[in-house]
C-alpha cells in the first residue's frame, strides 16, 4: 500500500500537497490506481478535493487507466455532495466521451444536466456547460433542453458563469 490517503492529508485545502507526486507513481505503476481511486470516499473533504485533482491529471496523461472506472465514477463518485468532485466528473465524461457505451454517455449526461438545473458552485456550473454544450453539437435533444438554462445562466451575476453560458450560447447557435 502506497498510503495514498494519508499523503493527501494536511496542508492548505487549496494546495496540491503531494498530488502530483502520487499521480507520478500511479501513471508508473497502474496497479495502484484502486487504492487512489478509494480516497474520494475519504472523510477528508481535502483528501477528495486532491483526489479530484489527480483523475484529471492522470485523465490528461493515460486515459486508459480511468476506462475501466467509469461505472464507478457514474454510480459512486456521482453521489459524493462536493463541488470538485461534481466539476472533475463533468471534464472526465467530456475526456472519456468515446470510451463510453451508449448507456453510460446517457448517465453521464444526466448527471451533468441536474448539476446545471440545481448547483450553485461556479466551477460545477461551468464545467458541466461546457462539456454539455459541446456534446449538444451533435445532439439536438439536448441542445433543446441546454438552450433555456443557457439563457438563465447568461444573466448569472458571477461573470464567468455569465460568459461560459453566454459563449456556449453562440457556439450552438
Amino acid at each position: 500500500m502506497k498510503n495514498f490517503n494519508n499523503r493527501l492529508k494536511g496542508g492548505h485545502p487549496n494546495s496540491l500537497g503531494e498530488t502530483v507526486e502520487i499521480v507520478a507513481e500511479v501513471l508508473a505503476e497502474p496497479d495502484t490506481f484502486a487504492e487512489l481511486f478509494a480516497c474520494y470516499f475519504s472523510e477528508d473533504e481535502t483528501v477528495r478535493l486532491r483526489t479530484s485533482n489527480a483523475m484529471k491529471r492522470i485523465g490528461k496523461a493515460q486515459k486508459n487507466i480511468l476506462i475501466p472506472y467509469i461505472d464507478r465514477f457514474l454510480e459512486e463518485v456521482s453521489q459524493i455532495e462536493q463541488a470538485s468532485a461534481q466539476w472533475t466528473l463533468s471534464q472526465l465524461f467530456q475526456l472519456l466521451e468515446q470510451d463510453m457505451q451508449d448507456k453510460q454517455r446517457q448517465k453521464a449526461e444526466a448527471i451533468m444536466r441536474h448539476n446545471l438545473a440545481t448547483h450553485q458552485d461556479w466551477i460545477v456550473l461551468n464545467t458541466s456547460m461546457d462539456t454539455l454544450g459541446k456534446w449538444a453539437k451533435k445532439d439536438s435533444t439536448l441542445k433543446e433542453w441546454l438552450i433555456p438554462h443557457l439563457e438563465r445562466l447568461a444573466n448569472d451575476t458571477r461573470k464567468s458563469v455569465a460568459a461560459r453560458a453566454n459563449k456556449t450560447l453562440q457556439k450552438l447557435s
